[in-house]
Parts: C-alpha cells; structure tokens; sequence
C-alpha cells in the first residue's frame, strides 16, 4: 500500500491510462513511494517538481481560481472550522472544475501565511497522503500550488472529529460501541502507517487530528508533522520535539528520538481519553486531576477503580468486561518503557473481539409515541373538529330544551349548578 497508485493526476495521465502497456503498468506499481526526507532536503521545489514526483499518485491540481468557485469565494457559510494550518471550507466537486474529478462535496484547507505550520507542513502532507491510501487515512484529492498559495482538497468527513463528539458540550454521547469503532479504526490507520513497506510515524495523534465519516469510521488527518521512519540498521529518528502537549511520549520529548512506540503512547492517551470522557490535559479539574495519564493510569488495571474512571455520560451502558480489556490496552500502550509498549497490530487485534462483547446493561425503556403523516394529521385534526362541533350542538341544543328562553328551571334567571358546565361551554 506504500507505492504509487497508477492514476491520472491532474487532468492529462488519466486519458492515456488505459492504453498504456500492461508491463509498463507492472513497472509502474513496483515503484517506491516518495520519501518526504528526499523531497524535503532537495532545496526549492518547485509545482513542476511537485508534479512530475507524483505521477500516478491520483492527485488533482487545482488552481487557486477553481477552489474560489468551489467554496463560493471561501464564504464563511462554507466555513468548516480552523486549526494550525489555517481555515477550512466545504466546498463542492465534479466533472466541470476537472475532467474525470467524482461528483462530491470536499473539505478545502487553505495555509495561514501568517500562521504557526507553512510550506513544508503543506508539502508534507501531499507527499505523505498524497501516495498512501487506505480506509483509515483521510483521502487526499488534489492540491493547489500557485504563486504563495498553498491549499489541499480532501473528502468531506461529515462527522468531524473526534474532539468534539467527546468534550463540546452541544454533540450528543457517543455510545459505547461506537467508541470501540473509533478506537479500533484509528488503531488500523496507525498500524498501517508502521507496518508500511517504507514506515511513517505520525508523531501527532490526537483527539482533533481523528476524523469521522458518516458512519463514525474514523481516518487520520493533518500529516503536516508526519515523518518518514528510521530505516536499515537506525533505532530511530532524532527530530526537533514536536505535536502537542499531553499526548507526546516522555522519551521523546526528552531526547527527540522519534520511533513508532512514540506514536503507541500517543493512541494510549486517546484511548484514555475515550474511556473516561476527559480531556488530555484539563486545567480546569483539581490540580492532581488535570493530567489525565498521571491521574488515571495507576486504575486502569483494577477493575473497581476502573468503574470510578469511565465517562459519566455513558450512565453505565457499557461492557464491563470490554472496558476493562480496552483499559489493559490503554495501560500497555502508557508504559513508560518503550520497548514494553505493543505494536499497533497488536493493539488491533486486542481491540476487535471487544465489539463482539454483549454483556452491556439493557438502556432505560424510553416511550416514543408514534408519528403520523401530514395527511392522517390533518384527518385526525378535522375529525376532532367535527366530534367538538357535534359535542357542542348537541349540548346547546340539551341547554334549550331543558331552558326554554334561556332561564333555568326555577325561572329565576340564576344559574342551575346542574347546568353550569352546559353554559360554560357556551
């Protein structure tokens, strides 16, 4: 899966596929993938650079012109939100901005100039996405390279992330195999990276970085720190110390030697933050509460505690028995040790069996009362109106017969409290 995918890039490799010769196309699928090291060392790069580098990677070129018209001018009713890179937009494809291009509505992130990641983040994350591919990485659909822009096009995820459906307050919880699925799928994402013919360390796994399709599948996104893994006889890869506090394995941070066990600290973090509903770091919880991994990992192997330790927002409809299991995971993943963390195919496998757990307490009997289409509504409402109609002739009618003029029976003029509620009616 880490070599080049044949395909068209832009608008002109794709017309001609189809009568290339099948050997030159073998040829072709043999071919390492670009390595970001390479690419990033190289000097200037210029788009043509860029463009010949990724032939056959799929990607499309944009021009700055073409992702004005699909996010009606970066309109801020198409604003997605905003990170480190800069703003996002919705926006929306098809064969008439590129030949060929599927009919689909896209995310657009356009780079802050005056923001905190610039060029080489930018190309990082094309070179990176733009030759791996696999159901858990967001898929890269094109770029734009033009003068001192510098945008990416990737699908729509219309779930965002992860971060919101566990800490803003307005997303509804998310159910306890749902989590599992989030947590098993972002630990796919991560094993495939590692295991990769030529290895990639993602270096910043996080919360907000895990991004959700419409059925909660979860794909990684923003490969703008990502880094090509040691490789031959080297253990790791020393680096300026990067990503995000909370979620950075303590050697790293102390020496900035960078190795895939970094990135296995990082996934335990997120598992504990999908267990307990707390964030990584929270300053706002007591002081010996606020970091979540110091707080929390010495109960994760004791299975009372462990209950103490569970998102209150799941009312107890969970596994007990799975979370217990997910927590192990979470504790090996936390270890101090590198060497004592697993591999994230490891992760995986301890991960699937959890969804197929039925030992989740019976959730509380809601009612939900039936809905009726527009057309029984309106029956059932002139229906009604008829029967009080009819309930009201018939008393006025009663009222008379038993009042003649109007007078109750003992003719005195005064109210009968027999007849009281016959004239309230009135």
């Amino acid at each position: 899966m880490s070599k080049l995918f044949s395909g068209c890039f832009g608008k002109c490799a794709g017309a001609d596929r189809k009568t290339r010769p099948k050997k030159i196309a073998s040829k072709q699928r043999s071919i390492q993938r670009l390595s970001f090291s390479d690419v990033s060392n190289s000097g200037v790069f210029s788009p043509e650079d860029l463009s010949i580098s990724l032939v056959g990677s799929n990607l499309y070129v944009f021009t700055i012109a073409e992702l004005q018209a699909v996010t009606q001018g970066f309109s801020m009713s198409n604003f997605i939100g905003e990170g480190g890179f800069g703003p996002v937009y919705k926006g929306y494809v098809d064969e008439k901005v590129k030949p060929g291009l599927k009919a689909q509505p896209v995310a657009v992130k356009l780079l802050d100039l005056d923001g905190v990641q610039g060029h080489k983040e930018w190309l990082a994350e094309v070179i990176f996405l733009g030759q791996l591919r696999h159901p858990h990485l967001v898929k890269l659909i094109g770029y734009c390279y033009e003068d001192e822009h510098r945008l990416l096009v990737y699908e729509y995820m219309q779930r965002g992330s992860l971060e919101k459906h566990l800490f803003k307050k307005y997303f509804a919880t998310l159910p306890w195999l749902t989590r599992l699925k989030i947590a098993l799928g972002a630990a796919k994402g991560l094993a495939f990276l590692h295991e990769a013919e030529q290895p990639v360390i993602f270096r910043d796994f996080k919360t907000s970085n895990i991004l959700l399709d419409s059925v909660y599948e979860a794909k990684l996104s923003d490969f703008g720190l990502a880094k090509d893994g040691p490789e031959g006889d080297e253990t790791h890869i020393s680096t300026r110390v990067m990503g995000t506090h909370g979620y950075a394995a303590p050697e790293y941070i102390m020496t900035g030697h960078l190795t895939a066990k970094s990135d296995v600290y990082s996934y335990g973090v997120v598992l504990l933050e999908i267990l307990t509903g707390r964030r990584a770091v929270d300053k706002t919880r007591p002081t010996r509460e606020q970091n979540l991994v110091e707080w929390a990992r010495p109960s994760l192997n004791n299975s009372q505690k462990l209950a103490r330790l569970m998102d209150p927002s799941l009312d107890g409809q969970y596994s007990t028995k799975a979370a217990q299991k997910a927590a192990t995971v979470a504790y090996q993943c936390l270890s101090h040790n590198p060497k004592s963390r697993p591999q994230m195919s490891a992760v995986v496998e301890a991960l699937e069996p959890l969804l197929g757990f039925d030992d989740i307490p019976p959730g509380p009997f809601v009612y939900t009362a039936p809905q009726m289409d527009d057309k029984e509504n309106e029956n059932s409402s002139v229906n009604k109106s008829d029967s009080v109609k009819g309930n009201r002739n018939r008393s006025l009618s009663r009222s008379r017969d038993e009042n003649g003029s109007g007078k109750s029976k003992n003719g005195s003029g005064k109210r009968n409290s027999e007849n009281g509620s016959v004239h309230r009616n009135n």
